[in-house]
Order: structure tokens, then sequence, then C-alpha cells
């Protein structure tokens, strides 16, 4: 067993060295690595000579491939979930750029940690369901307060049944429009909307009745479906997807 599995580690560094290619660039190196990015390119780092050791970067990549794909760095909540990602590998973010100093003793454990680090922040907004939620709800509450929409953030209500159910934000009563209340769905789908339906339904007999129900709906990844839309209108909750988010605007300033 010791030699089968010492044989599988040979074959895996055989298989790292042969795979990994130098190419000169100026004062710094290039360095082509096996490991695939989400674009399935291979990732590439870069070595400098700093005094008695190395400086090793990824010269911006992964940061940068983030925000053109709509990942902007710019909320708090993403900027912890990126510090807390790059501290557990001893990756700094200098400027948007990836580094890590290395000594020739450590070079290859520095190399592997930025590798890791590269790979963990490709993944970052797409590894949990309920990290990407958050960053939605997130973008939501911006979206809002850019608009100056008055909102109570994180409010519970007690049903006709007396369940306690939980809306995002909840804009009060103004002389123009009632009480509105709004849930955010991050992946609307047929058990969201029947659980947003329910939840609205028990909460909707023990709210003034001119009370309004909104879902603002993700439709960045994914065209939602009719059905989504016509249960949820069916039970008077008014649907927003997130790319028509304007057409409710009003309603929601108001």
């Amino acid at each position: 067993m010791i030699e089968d599995i010492a044989r599988l580690l040979d074959n895996y560094w055989s298989w790292l060295r042969e795979r990994t290619t130098l190419s000169p660039l100026d004062d710094w190196i290039e360095i082509s690595t096996p490991f695939l990015d989400r674009h399935n390119d291979y990732l590439l780092i870069y070595a400098g000579s700093e005094g008695d050791g190395f400086v090793l970067s990824d010269d911006g990549h992964t940061i940068a491939d983030l925000e053109l794909s709509g990942c902007a760095l710019n909320t708090p909540k993403r900027r912890e979930l990126l510090n807390s990602t790059l501290n557990g590998f001893g990756v700094s973010n200098v400027g948007g750029v990836l580094e890590v100093r290395a000594s020739v003793r450590d070079f290859a454990l520095k190399k592997h940690n930025l590798i890791q680090a590269m790979l963990a922040v490709n993944d970052l907004f797409y590894l949990a369901s309920s990290t990407v939620e958050s960053i939605f709800l997130e973008d939501v509450g911006q979206w809002l307060d850019t608009n100056g929409v008055r909102y109570i953030p994180e409010v519970k209500f007690v049903g006709a049944s007396g369940y306690d159910h939980r809306f995002d934000f909840v804009i009060p009563r103004s002389t123009e429009q009632p009480e509105r209340v709004l849930r955010v769905i991050n992946t609307p789908d047929r058990q969201s909307a029947q659980t947003l339906a329910f939840a609205w339904l028990d909460t909707s007999r023990a709210r003034p009745s001119e009370t309004r129900a909104y879902a603002i709906l993700n439709d960045r990844e994914r065209r939602i479906a009719d059905s989504v839309v016509g249960a949820l209108s069916e039970y008077g909750v008014s649907p927003i997807p997130w790319s028509q988010r304007g057409t409710s605007l009003a309603e929601l300033v108001a």
C-alpha cells in the first residue's frame, strides 16, 4: 500500500514538473502552471527577485477577472470574503495584485500557497449558494439606498397562523403608498415561490389590508420561468426581476 501511494505521488510530481513552463519577461519570469481557472485557462504566476529572496505575483489577473465578470469587490461583504480567503493562505492583496514573499528555502511552499489562493478567489463567489444569496441581498440593499428608498431591514411578522415570517425589507406607509414588504429571492424557482406565497398569505391576514408584497428576483445568471412569475402574481406578490428593477422604483420610493 505504501509503495502504491509513493508511486502515485511520484507520478504527481512528474506531472507537475512536466506541465510547468517558464518564460522570461524583462525582469520577471512567467510561470505557467497546470492548474486551471474557471475559464479552463492555465494559471500564470510571475516571479521576480527581491533582495536575497523573491516576490511571487498574479499580476492582478485574478481580481481583475472577477470584476470584469461582474463581481466587483466594492462592498464590505465581498472585501471581507476576499480578505479572509487570502489570509488563510498567507497571501497579500497589494492594490488588486495577489502577492507573497519567498526565500530560497520556502519558495515551493509560497508558490503553492499563491496558486491555491488564486484558485480559491476564482471560486469565491460560486462555492456556496448562501454566499451568493448574501451578496445579492447586499446588492438589493445598496440599490434601495442609492435611490433613496426608506426601509427597515430584516423584519419578522407573526402571521395569522402564529408562525413568524421574515421579510428582507419593509418600506413604511407614506401619504402616497401603503406599507410594502419585500423578499429577496436569489434562486427563483417553484419551491421559493411557494414558500413566499405561503408566507405572504399568512402575513397578509395580520397586516393592514392595503399592504403590498414584492419579490425581487435574481435573473443575472438565468431566465426566470414564467411559472414562477405567474405563481407569485396569483397570490398577490408583485415579482420584480433584477434586470427590470427600474420599472418598479416609483412604487418603492414614494
